[in-house]
């Protein structure tokens, strides 16, 4: 009979250890992250970042397309897992975050397949579909406001080529989604997005119980 792990602070610590290849770029950029108000809770954690590069690297991704930002930890683990040619699109508000990511991309030697696009993410998305045309894109990893979530899969969806994937960050929000008495807005878009990405049938679909909650939702 199949069993869940009871995941422990031990047990994680040396998941860490046998399997987090971090190297000195990533782990001085998450550390300066932390430094910042907020970094602490809105950074990725390392084992998310690499698991990000395989995924990249299973798709076989010359495009993707990262909606969120922050510091740039992200963008830099996908860009390194590209090919020399290929491309990561991503999106932020501001140029504040990025800025701080960027000299760590350029001393990764990837700063030439980061595009970044800065202001409204829908907007974004929306001039995308033209520049590039639906269907083009392999990979799309959301990280960014939790009430555009819906939004922002809808788009990419369209942006996807057939057998391409979506990963999306925090789907399970602290373990507020299954608190019924929070009702932010954050915490009731994350439950709508969760159901609705579970009776997509324009996807196949796995939400696994890692750092906080990552859905990856392959277009078929």
């Amino acid at each position: 009979m199949a069993t869940q792990l009871d995941l422990t602070a031990k047990l994680s610590d040396y998941v860490r250890d046998v399997s987090l290849r971090e190297d000195a770029v990533l782990r001085e950029l998450r550390a300066e992250t932390t430094e910042y108000p907020g970094g602490t809770t809105m950074q990725l954690l390392p084992e998310e970042g690499q698991l990000l590069a395989l995924l990249v690297g299973l798709c076989g991704a010359r495009t993707v397309l990262e909606v969120g930002t922050f510091t740039g930890y992200s963008t830099l683990c996908m860009a390194r897992a590209l090919p020399d040619d290929g491309r990561v699109i991503t999106c932020d508000i501001s140029k504040k975050w990025p800025s701080i990511g960027a000299p760590y991309w350029r001393r990764a030697g990837v700063a030439d397949r980061i595009d970044l696009r800065v202001g409204d993410a829908a907007d974004t998305l929306t001039a995308l579909r033209t520049e590039l045309g639906p269907g083009t894109v392999d990979l799309v990893f959301v990280d960014a406001d939790k009430t555009g979530y819906l939004g922002y899969y809808e788009q990419a969806l369209d942006l996807l080529r057939p057998g391409g994937l979506v990963v999306v960050d925090n789907t399970l929000l602290s373990g507020t989604v299954v608190d019924e008495s929070v009702t932010t807005p954050e915490t009731t878009a994350i439950r709508e997005f969760n159901e609705f990405v579970r009776d997509d049938d324009r996807v196949d679909v796995s939400v696994l119980v890692m750092a906080d909650g990552i859905t990856l939702a392959r277009k078929r």
